[in-house]
């Protein structure tokens, strides 16, 4: 009798090829050809490594089969199948398919738990076009602009560069990202991988009718693509996968309030999210809510431009940790500053929560809308599982 195992599998249309599950993979089940990231049954000990540093929840999968999945059924997805109802063929006996009846619904219990708090996009977003452009036939975009964002004197070197796609289409939607292949090989003498990076433009170009897309970068000192991007002179030639994402996206309904959470660079997609309502909508009010955090208000991106955007279309928060003569602000006391309209979003049906920028700032963001939450008597971990299957709850950090 073939008995029911579960299976740990990729959601293609939620991974974004940032291949840090395979990197993180102690016993390399793990593995990824031109198109997929795929898991290899043969191999998985559901050790559970990979799940807490993948940033999308792609990788948080299962399925219960009587046969895995073969690695090249994998490769091939475009969109993880459906769970199938299982039939078991007899030969055990009656108290025998009953045990394995029970075996196979609490392995259903244990693939299917807590689904209801998977990443899901709003219900009213455009359908996003996923990984158009792979490793082995990427798009080659030509450089239009670098420009630097942060101050001269500013220890954080943040740069947005503008990306044109000349004739090929890169149909990308505020709060995917892309891929840029960093030239030249790893220590291992292995092409590199793409490092992904958030478009901070609107789906109908950084100018309005063309194809191109902007990107905000930070140099890290010793980031190969970071450095390679930030180095990029008008004209170059660059190598481009993706695009990627299918969750962390823009509501296209109009009364949809979003609060906005980032830190540094994690302000890409908010600037996409914020010129595209401008651009459809740009009498609304009450529409946006921007808390941003940064060191300094010279480390801070897009800090001129967002002093432009009226506050009735989008109010802001800042908070600055390092600035002289102040106290330190975190975005999450910025949140407990404004706990009433955070517990107004929480509860409203057209009220979205957007958190993007560096891992570590989850768990006090987490902490600080808990706090405000619990305040109200509320339970914020049952609201956020509800806020996700709704599609109005939303993180991707890094």
């Amino acid at each position: 009798m073939n008995k029911p195992i579960k299976q740990h599998l990729i959601d293609p249309e939620i991974c974004i090829r940032c291949y840090t599950c395979e990197m993180t993979c102690p016993i390399g089940a793990i593995e990824h050809n031109d198109d997929n990231v795929v898991v290899d049954a043969d191999k998985c000990n559901f050790c559970m490594d990979c799940i807490p540093v993948c940033p999308t929840g792609s990788i948080d999968e299962w399925r219960v089969v009587l046969e895995p999945y073969s690695l090249e059924e994998q490769y091939e997805w475009m969109e993880l199948p459906e769970q199938e109802e299982l039939e078991v063929d007899g030969g055990a006996g009656e108290d025998g398919i009953e045990a394995l009846d029970e075996a196979m619904a609490a392995l259903l219990a244990e693939a299917h738990a807590g689904t209801g708090g998977k990443p899901r996009a709003p219900a009213t977003a455009a359908k996003p076009t996923v990984n158009l452009y792979n490793l082995g036939k990427p798009a080659e975009a030509t450089v239009r602009g670098n420009y630097r964002l942060t101050a001269e004197d500013s220890d954080s070197d943040v740069r947005h560069i503008v990306l044109d796609f000349g004739g090929q289409p890169m149909p990308v939607l505020e709060g995917q990202s892309i891929g840029i292949i960093p030239p030249g090989e790893d220590a291992e003498g292995k092409p590199h991988l793409p490092r992904l990076y958030s478009i901070s433009s609107p789906r109908d170009g950084e100018r309005p009718g063309y194809n191109n897309v902007a990107l905000t970068v930070k140099r890290e000192e010793k980031g190969v693509c970071s450095n390679y991007v930030c180095d990029l002179k008008t004209g170059d030639k660059v190598k481009v996968t993706g695009p990627f994402g299918a969750t962390f996206l823009l509501p296209s309904d109009p009364e949809a309030h979003l609060m906005m959470i980032c830190t540094g660079t994690g302000s890409a997609p908010f600037r996409a999210f914020t010129m595209r309502r401008q651009r459809e909508h740009p009498n609304l009010e009450d529409s946006l809510t921007l808390v941003f955090g940064a060191r300094r208000p010279e480390e801070l991106p897009y800090f001129g431009p967002l002093k432009k955007v009226p506050e009735s279309f989008m109010k802001k928060h800042y908070a600055f940790s390092r600035q002289e003569g102040a106290p330190k602000h975190y975005v999450q006391d910025k949140l407990r500053e404004e706990a009433d309209e955070v517990l107004r979003l929480m509860q409203e049906p057209k009220g979205h929560i957007y958190i993007c920028g560096l891992k570590a700032m989850e768990d006090g963001v987490n902490e600080a809308l808990a706090d405000i939450a619990r305040g109200a008597g509320l339970d914020w971990d049952a609201i956020r599982d509800e806020m996700r299957q709704d599609g109005r709850y939303h993180v991707e950090t890094y």
